[in-house]
C-alpha cells in the first residue's frame, strides 16, 4: 500500500508499562538501578530493547571427539590430571576426558589457590568456552565451568542463552534476570506497535512483540547460524525499526536546522568569474554541476547542509573556493576547518594562491600559534577577515567571528559532530545560522549515504580532471624489498620522485612494521646518489613544511613518510608510491595514500609491500586495490569487508553503534525504511517522536544537531 495512504492518526499517549522506571521491577533496588543506568537502562522499555550481542548454546553437551577449533561448545568431562606451572607466568592446566576417550585441556592464567585446590581428579565438570588448537591438542582458555554430581544426568538450559552488552559489576545472569522480569510486562502488539498497521502490512513487517520475545528467548531448536548472522526474521524486524529510528532522528535534526534562517549569499559573481578565468585548468562537468548545486543552496535563506564527496584529485577544493567567494561577494566571512595542520596548511596555500590576487585576504588560525601571532590572527578574524582557515583551533573559546556566513569542514569523519556544530554556533547572528559545506575524499557508499547522511544533501564529483593517468598497482612480499628499492633507483635516474610510506614512526618489537626512521636510514644508504627526506606527525609544523617544500621543489628524490601525507599533498612529478605493511591498513586509507601519485601526465605506479602470511581480509583488500582505482567501488567494498562502524567511525555520524542493525547486511531494508519514515513524519509525527524516544531514550545514543 502506498505510504501516502497511511491513516493520519496518532497512537494514544496513555501511560504504558514501558515508560515505568526499572525500579518497579522486583529485586531492582537503588544499587542495581544505578548499575543499569550506566548502560542507559532507566525505563522498562529500555530493557525490552537492550538486545543480545550473540547467543550461547548450553542446551546440549558436545562430545570432546566432535569439538572443532573456533567453535564455542559445552562439554561434560571428568578431571584426569591437574598441573600448576610457573615457567613464564602462573597457570593452571586441567585435563578432562569423556566417554569418547578423548582429552581436552582447560587452561587458566588467572586463578586463586582455593580454586586450584577444589579441582581434584575424578571430579565432573560442565564447561563452556571457545575451542582452539593448543600445543598438546584441543584446549579451552578460561572456560566457564561448574562442578556437577558424580552420577546421573546434568540439567541443561532449556533455550539458547543470550549474551548482552553489560558493564563492570553487572553480570550476565543478573542482567538477563532483570530483562526477563521486564519482558513479563510486555504489552500486546496493538499497544506496543508504533508503526501504523497499514505500513506494517505493506512492507511485510511481522509482530514486534513476537520479535522481541524471540530475540531475548530463542527456543532450543532456533537456527544458531541464522541468529549469529543477524538474518533471522525476528532480528530483521527489530533491525528495521532501529534503522527507521535512526532515519527519523536524522530527518528531525535536519528539519530543526532547516527551520532556522541563514544569510542569502548571492553576490554579483564578479570574483567567481575572475577566479574561474584564472585557473590553469578547465573545471570538469562534474565540478560545474556540483558547484551549481552548492551555489543554489547558498542563494537560499535557509541553511545549506550539503556533503560534497569526490575521489582523490577530483577537484573538491576548487568547488569549495567558489562557495567561499560567493560568501565573500555577499559580505560574509568563511571558515574552513581541516582535521590536521598539514591538510589545513595545504588549503591555506591553495586559497592564498587563488584568492589573494583577487584582493581577498586569507587568515590562518591554528592551535600551535602563540603570543602576538595568535592574538593578531584572532583580532583580524573578529574584525571581519573574509576567509579563515585552520584546525580545531577555530572552535576554541576566545575565537569570535564578525559575520560568519559559511562553514566548510574537510574530512568530517575526523571530527565529532559536536565539534562541527561548535564552529557553526560561532556564526549565530540573531536568528541566522551559517551555511554548512562538508567535504570528503572518502566516497560514501550509497547505503551509508541513504542512512548515515539522511540529514545532508549529497553531491558527488564523479569525474576526474583530464590528463590524470590511472595508477598501476602491484602487491609484493617484503622478501622482494631489494627489488623495490632498485625500482625506486631507476625512477630517480629518470628524474622522477617517489614516496615510501611507513605505518609506524619508531621501531616496535611487537608489530612487524618498518619504522619510518629505520626506512629512512636504509634508503639513504641504498640510494646514496639521491637525497631522501623524512616526514612524520611528531615533527614540528615548520619542519614538516620545510621537508614538503623541498620535495615539491624537486630537491628530494624520495620522501619517507608516515600516513600524515594521506591527504592534501600534491606533487605531480612523484610517480611511484611504496606502502609498507599494507596488511595493516584499511582500503580507504590505502586508496587515499595511492592518490598522492598519478597527479601528472606520466604513468604512475603503486607498490603494496606486505608481510606474509596474509589473512583472508587483508588478501581481499589487496586484490581490490590491484583491480580498481575507482574510489566509489573501493568504498562499497570497504563497507562490505569492514562494516559501517569502521568505515564511518562513531565520530563521523555522532551516533553510537547499532544494537542490532548492520548497514551492510541490512541495506535491502533501507528503501522501505525511507518510505515508512516519510509517511510517519508527515502523517504520524507523534508516533515518530515516540519511536525515537523508545530506541534512543536516556542512553543519549545520538548527537543532537
Amino acid at each position: 500500500m502506498p505510504a501516502r495512504n497511511a491513516r493520519a492518526i496518532d497512537p494514544p499517549a496513555a501511560a504504558d508499562p514501558g515508560s515505568l522506571s526499572v525500579g518497579v521491577l522486583p529485586g531492582v533496588g537503588p544499587a542495581l538501578a544505578q548499575a543499569l543506568s550506566r548502560l542507559g537502562l532507566e525505563r522498562v522499555q529500555d530493557l525490552w530493547f537492550h538486545l543480545p550481542l550473540r547467543y550461547e548454546d548450553r542446551t546440549r553437551v558436545t562430545s570432546i571427539a566432535d569439538l572443532r577449533p573456533g567453535e564455542r561448545a559445552q562439554v561434560l568431562g571428568t578431571v584426569e590430571a591437574i598441573e600448576r606451572g610457573f615457567r613464564y607466568r602462573p597457570q593452571l592446566k586441567i585435563a578432562i576426558g569423556d566417554d569418547s576417550r578423548q582429552t581436552l585441556l582447560l587452561r587458566f592464567f588467572h586463578f586463586h589457590r582455593a580454586q586450584a585446590e577444589q579441582l581434584k581428579p575424578g571430579l565432573r565438570l560442565l564447561c563452556y568456552g571457545e575451542v582452539r588448537h593448543g600445543a598438546q591438542g584441543l584446549e579451552m582458555v578460561h572456560p566457564q565451568y561448574q562442578r556437577v554430581g558424580d552420577e546421573g544426568p546434568v540439567a541443561m538450559d532449556e533455550r539458547l542463552s543470550p549474551i548482552y552488552p553489560t558493564a563492570d559489576g553487572l553480570g550476565q545472569k543478573r542482567l538477563a534476570g532483570v530483562i526477563d522480569k521486564a519482558l513479563a510486562l510486555l504489552p500486546p502488539d496493538a499497544s506496543l506497535e508504533l508503526i501504523p498497521p497499514e505500513l506494517c502490512a505493506a512492507h511485510g513487517l511481522g509482530s514486534l512483540r513476537g520479535a522481541l520475545l524471540y530475540a531475548h528467548r530463542p527456543p532450543p531448536d532456533a537456527p544458531l547460524a541464522e541468529l549469529a548472522g543477524g538474518r533471522h526474521p525476528a532480528q530483521q524486524r527489530l533491525a528495521f525499526e532501529e534503522l527507521l529510528t535512526q532515519h527519523l532522528s536524522l530527518k528531525r535534526m535536519r528539519a530543526a536546522v532547516r527551520r532556522r534562517r541563514a544569510p542569502t549569499l548571492d553576490g554579483d559573481g564578479q570574483l567567481r568569474t575572475v577566479f574561474v578565468g584564472r585557473l590553469p585548468f578547465e573545471l570538469t562537468g562534474a565540478q560545474r554541476r556540483v558547484a551549481g548545486e552548492v551555489l543554489g543552496d547558498l542563494a537560499q535563506a535557509r541553511p545549506m547542509l550539503r556533503l560534497v564527496q569526490g575521489d582523490v584529485g577530483s577537484g573538491k577544493t576548487a568547488v569549495a573556493a567558489l562557495a567561499a567567494l560567493a560568501a565573500v561577494e555577499a559580505g560574509w566571512q568563511v571558515a574552513l576547518m581541516a582535521p590536521t595542520e598539514l591538510l589545513a596548511e595545504q588549503h591555506l596555500r591553495s586559497f592564498r594562491h587563488w584568492l589573494e590576487p583577487l584582493g581577498v585576504a586569507v587568515e590562518w588560525l591554528a592551535g600551535k600559534q602563540q603570543g602576538k601571532a595568535r592574538a593578531g590572527a584572532k583580532a583580524r578574524v573578529a574584525e571581519g577577515a573574509p576567509v579563515v582557515i585552520g584546525t580545531h583551533a577555530l572552535m576554541q573559546e576566545g575565537v569570535a567571528f564578525a559575520r560568519l556566513g559559511l562553514v566548510i569542514v574537510d574530512e568530517q569523519h575526523r571530527f565529532g559532530v559536536q565539534q562541527r556544530l561548535a564552529l557553526r554556533d560561532k556564526g549565530l547572528e540573531g536568528e541566522l545560522v551559517p551555511h554548512q559545506l562538508v567535504l570528503t575524499a572518502t566516497p560514501i557508499p550509497r547505503t551509508l549515504a541513504m542512512s548515515a547522511y539522511a540529514d545532508l544533501d549529497v553531491s558527488s564529483i564523479d569525474e576526474l580532471p583530464p590528463g590524470r593517468t590511472p595508477v598501476q598497482t602491484v602487491a609484493v612480499t617484503n622478501a622482494r624489498r631489494a627489488e623495490v628499492i632498485a625500482r625506486i633507483q631507476a625512477a630517480c635516474a629518470q628524474g622522477r620522485q617517489a614516496y615510501w610510506v611507513c605505518t609506524l614512526i619508531e621501531e616496535s618489537e611487537q608489530l612487524r612494521a618498518q619504522a619510518a626512521e629505520v626506512a629512512h636510514a636504509e634508503l639513504s644508504a641504498a640510494l646514496a646518489d639521491y637525497r631522501v627526506g623524512l616526514i612524520h606527525g611528531r615533527m614540528k609544523p615548520k619542519e614538516k613544511q620545510t621537508v614538503m617544500d623541498a620535495f615539491k621543489a624537486g630537491e628530494l628524490a624520495v620522501l619517507v613518510a608516515t600516513t600524515v601525507i594521506e591527504v592534501g599533498v600534491d606533487v605531480p612529478n612523484a610517480s611511484l608510491m611504496v606502502i609498507e605493511n599494507t596488511e595493516r591498513l584499511g582500503l580507504a586509507q590505502l586508496h587515499q595514500l595511492r592518490g598522492r601519485v598519478g597527479r601528472g601526465a606520466v604513468a604512475s605506479n603503486c607498490v603494496l609491500l606486505y608481510q606474509p602470511p596474509l589473512g583472508q581480509l587483508a588478501r581481499e583488500r589487496l586484490n581490490v586495490m590491484r583491480e580498481t582505482c575507482d574510489g566509489f567501488r573501493i568504498a562499497e567494498k570497504d563497507l562490505q569487508l569492514r562494516g559501517p562502524g569502521e568505515v564511518l567511525g562513531t565520530r563521523q555520524t555522532g551516533q553510537l553503534a547499532f544494537r542490532i542493525a548492520d548497514l551492510s547486511r541490512d541495506a535491502h531494508l533501507l528503501p522501505a525504511v525511507q518510505q515508512v519514515g516519510e509517511a510517519m513524519l508527515s502523517q504520524q509525527p507523534r508516533a515518530a517522536e515516540r519511536l525515537i524516544e523508545r530506541w534512543i531514550g536516556g542512553a543519549a545514543r545520538y548527537a543532537h544537531a
